[in-house]
């Protein structure tokens, strides 16, 4: 029972990493290494709507997943 909630769990806490890096609670450092890396600057600001989706998305699984 236990075994089928790990996924939603995994998903669940990344979801809540995702959500504290794109407010700006934890900080994600980026290389300035100029143009190579902007791509990755652009998606933490991505992580705003990507972490709350991503703990909705978690949360229907967990309630939808036979009990």
């Amino acid at each position: 029972m236990l075994a089928a909630y790990i996924d939603e769990f995994i998903m669940f806490c990344a979801g809540l990493w995702m959500t504290a890096v794109g407010f700006r609670y934890l900080s994600f450092p980026t290389p300035n290494q100029g143009d190579k890396n902007a791509w990755l600057a652009s998606l933490v600001t991505h992580f705003k709507w990507m972490g709350p989706l991503l703990l909705a998305i978690a949360i229907i699984l967990a309630i939808a997943s036979p009990a």
